[in-house]
């Protein structure tokens, strides 16, 4: 892992990172000032600075296209080089309210009324005004790289049944050479972007029938099925037993764990013969109905359950993005039942766990997050403080560098997030751990002590990996569609150059499946560089070319997706080597 740095260097990136926001946010001022003078009669949102860059909200009088964006720019690069002062002016609030009605500004009206302080500032460039806190930089003439990327969808304040605007986003940074760099990176990652590469490769899709829901094809079940057995293998082999629950619940159940409450705007409801259903978005009731199934001994824990369980979250259309955000998935999920006593260990158990599948994935790059309790909660005072207090001492104990997030922890308790770096620098939350006092006192859980008497059990939530979609789209994304070999659709594909060959390629591939490989056969009556060709864009690890000589030679020769031409191999050589690199799950760098 690369760990945090000394609190010097802390300091200085938190710096930057602050000179950025405010970079970034005197850039959406300058955005908004230039939209208004090609469009007098756009209404403006808000424009908030955001990572790796800024967006503005606004509704126009006609719809936007990527065209439109260069002259925007070319009226923005004016205000700045006209190096306009930013001037604060700190108003009344029913003062600034009528300035906004004049302005025809009516969003800006409707967030003036919201404030309840006295007076509220004001931020002035040029002829243009905006509603704002602060703070920017002093002039426009600052701005020196800026730059417009897209433009996409919104509503006024997330809300499907507000005013549909459209969202300008665009970055901007203290050098030309790091907005280049940043424009490099954005387009490599457009290159590796995961539903480019899913139909490339051929693993999913998705469909207006269902939207927001994944449709895997066979590749995509090939790889889904690799992760899931290596899953299954790894937390057999740490105690854990496997659990399946049910997609539809009673709505009580929902109340009694609190998620109700807490969560309803995300779930989904319905009605069977006059019982009222939710489809779970989490699988943590259910597996708590099976811990009470049964009467417990302080002997049987830890009891460790995991599950791959399929949840359904209802999203709204706006910020559904391929695998990355979908109405559907499955969590790789565990509950572990245990004795305060044991609360500390089984954390450090999981933290190992999760640094174990994150170094065969190939990923050694994240941050360690541990959030505290919110403002919106359930369980005491008490519940809360020992629950941190276990955490804190597992990071601890394992000299685990981490940040704080006050609260930012789940409703029901506080956790560990594990968020990964992908090549290209890019976070994705992955791993969590929630330690749980007030689920078992809501559904009354039990075990017997060596006293003879009934003890209540701390809960421990974790996943692994987080949502399995989210998880692939990164994998897919990282590595740029060309998967370890253990991980690939197809890890094989034999390419006989001509009908001659075809016996002897058959014969390929049925040692290459006694081997326990993925393979496929071209058989086509094709060129071998148009074979080869093809295979390269699938991205299949391993390229197989037999002619007469490897024929005769009992050879392969064999061509890597890289492009790395290892010439003919034995066959029983390339078969023995490939199937101990997969059975290993070795991770090559590419």
């Amino acid at each position: 892992m690369k760990g945090l740095n000394t609190p010097r260097a802390k300091s200085k990136k938190a710096g930057e990172a602050c000179g950025l926001e405010v970079l970034r946010h005197s850039a959406s001022h300058v955005l908004a000032a230039a939209v208004l003078r090609l469009y007098p009669t756009a209404q403006l949102g808000v424009g908030p600075p955001v990572e790796d860059g800024f967006y503005y909200d606004f509704k126009l009088p006609k719809n936007l296209s990527e065209d439109d964006l260069r002259p925007i720019e070319e009226e923005m690069a004016k205000i700045i080089r006209q190096d306009e002062p930013f001037e604060r002016i700190t108003i009344p609030r029913d003062g600034a309210i009528e300035e906004m009605k004049k302005l025809g500004q009516g969003f800006k009206v409707e967030l003036l009324e919201e404030i309840e302080d006295d007076e509220v500032s004001l931020y002035k460039t040029g002829d243009f005004i905006d509603l704002c806190r602060g703070p920017h930089v002093p002039g426009t003439g600052m701005l020196k790289a800026v730059k417009l990327t897209k433009v996409a969808g919104a509503y006024w304040r997330g809300d499907a049944q507000r005013d549909a605007l459209q969202r300008i986003y665009g970055t901007a940074f203290q050098t030309r050479g790091e907005l280049d760099e940043h424009l490099k990176a954005l387009e490599e990652a457009k290159k590796r972007d995961h539903r480019l590469l899913g139909r490339q490769l051929d693993l999913f899709s998705f469909h207006e029938e269902a939207p927001g829901f994944a449709f895997w094809h066979p590749n995509g079940v090939a790889l889904v099925t690799a992760i899931e057995c290596f899953w299954r293998e790894v937390h057999l082999q740490r105690g854990y037993k496997e659990v399946r629950t049910p997609a539809m619940l009673n709505e009580e159940l929902w109340h009694r764990s609190g998620h109700y409450e807490n969560y309803r705007e995300y779930m989904y409801f319905t009605t069977s013969e006059g019982m009222k259903l939710a489809l779970k978005p989490m699988n943590c009731p259910g597996t708590l109905l099976i811990y009470n199934s049964t009467r417990h001994s302080y002997r049987e824990l830890p009891l460790r359950y995991a599950e791959l369980g399929q949840v359904h979250r209802r999203e709204m259309s706006g910020v559904m993005h391929g695998l990355l955000r979908v109405r559907e998935f499955t969590i790789d999920d565990g509950h572990i039942f245990c004795t305060p006593e044991q609360v500390t260990d089984e954390v450090k158990g999981v933290v190992d766990l999760i640094l174990f599948l994150l170094e065969k994935f190939g990923l050694d790059d994240y941050i360690v997050e541990l959030s505290t309790r919110p403002l919106k909660s359930i369980g005491t005072d008490e519940m809360w403080e020992k629950a941190e207090g276990s955490l804190y001492r597992a990071l601890e104990d394992m000299k685990l560098a981490h940040k704080v997030s006050e609260g930012e922890g789940a409703f029901y308790g506080p956790k560990i997030d594990f968020h990964i770096r992908d090549c290209l620098k890019r976070t994705q939350q992955c791993g969590t751990i929630q330690v749980d006092f007030a689920m078992p006192e809501r559904f009354d859980m039990t075990y017997v002590g060596p006293d003879n008497t009934k003890h209540r059990p701390v809960m421990i939530h974790r996943a692994a990996l987080g949502s399995m979609e989210r998880f692939i789209g990164f994998l897919i994304e990282h590595y740029a569609g060309l998967f370890p070999a253990w991980l690939a659709p197809v890890q094989a594909i034999v390419l006989p150059i001509t009908d001659r060959q075809h016996e002897y390629a058959g014969e390929v591939g049925r040692e290459l499946e006694a081997a326990g490989v993925r393979y496929e056969v071209d058989a086509r009556n094709e060129k071998i560089g148009h074979k080869i060709r093809e295979a390269t864009l699938r991205k299949i690890p391993y390229m197989l070319v037999v002619g007469d000589r490897e024929c005769k030679d009992r050879t392969v020769a064999v061509r890597e997706c890289d492009g790395t031409d290892r010439g003919p191999i034995p066959l029983d050589s390339f078969v023995r080597d490939v199937s101990e690199e997969i059975r290993s799950r070795l991770i090559r760098r590419r």
